[in-house]
């Protein structure tokens, strides 16, 4: 069964972020069923375009893809960072509850101190370390109460062949450089886009199969399997480029402090997606499996 014969029963998903890596994934792999939208028609800049764009297209589900992403830039700017990130989505959640439609809300790994030393389950507590964690984290109480029907899909590291991430920088500036230097001293779980929306669908096909149940609500870990280094992501993924003929550069793994930023990032934002499989039956791949058909794509598109 596709995604778009198992999404039949639902109909129109109304999907923000405009451009956003996981809204184009969406878009693309949940065929004419995905609607998305973005500036200006809907923009937790201009609070009434929220409940506007709801009441305009009357989905049957929402997936808030639309977020201040910036992390260093959050620092010096948090009201821009919180109207995106709490109260917009807040706002986003009660127009779903106004018409009475399940959100999915995509939040981050950032809500974590990154000093657990083991993953992360949706119980941990929360420690958030910088603006752009400390809004995400205000998001998800703010959605949470304001929709029953909402679900929390904390992710991480997303990459894909499109859009502005990691991955893509990478393989370019490997290109142009023979020597980089990559932090090696940050864990994670890389997570294709494609991946993450596929996770997504699946979740929306269950709703629609079942109807939504009170089990439902609450917040879910959504990353890939399998977990690395920055420097250990630019490896692998140079290595795919270069199997297609793009120069391999050296890639020297570096410290944290070596390369400073504005923004903390977590030294160990790893996160157990157990409940993730549990609760919807869903489980994201080994990040291995989806980055060399991700990075071919990317190599083949330049």
């Amino acid at each position: 069964m596709t995604i778009e014969e198992s999404l039949t029963g639902l109909g129109k998903i109304l999907v923000t972020g405009g451009n956003g890596q996981l809204a184009v994934s969406l878009s693309a792999l949940g065929g004419e069923q995905v609607i998305r939208i973005g500036r200006p028609e809907f923009d937790f800049d201009q609070p009434e375009t929220i409940a506007a764009a709801v009441s305009r297209y009357k989905p049957h589900a929402v997936v808030n893809a639309a977020a201040w992403t910036a992390v260093d830039l959050a620092e010096s700017e948090p009201e821009a960072a919180r109207r995106a990130n709490e109260t917009g989505p807040a706002l986003l959640a009660a127009a779903c509850a106004e018409i009475g439609v399940p959100l999915v809300h995509v939040s981050t790994d950032y809500v974590f101190s990154g000093d657990k030393g083991s993953p992360y389950v949706e119980t941990d507590p929360i420690a958030p370390q910088t603006v752009y964690g400390t809004t995400k984290a205000a998001g998800e109480a703010a959605v949470l109460a304001a929709n029953p029907q909402t679900a929390v899909l904390r992710t991480a590291w997303v990459y894909s062949a499109h859009g502005k991430n990691f991955v893509r920088t990478m393989i370019a500036a490997g290109a142009k450089n023979p020597r980089l230097r990559v932090v090696g001293d940050q864990i994670g779980n890389p997570t294709s886009s494609d991946d993450l929306a596929r996770a997504i669908l699946a979740i929306l096909a269950r709703v629609s199969k079942t109807g939504w149940q009170p089990e439902y609500a609450g917040v879910y870990h959504a990353t890939a399997q399998g977990e690395t280094s920055w420097h250990g992501l630019a490896v692998a993924a140079l290595e795919a480029a270069a199997r297609l003929g793009r120069p391999m550069p050296e890639i020297d793994a570096i410290r944290t402090e070596d390369w400073p930023t504005p923004a903390k990032r977590p030294q160990d934002s790893r996160l157990d997606c157990s409940k993730l499989a549990s609760v919807f039956g869903v489980q994201l791949p080994d990040w291995h499996a989806t980055l060399v058909p991700t990075v071919e794509t990317i190599v083949s598109a330049s």
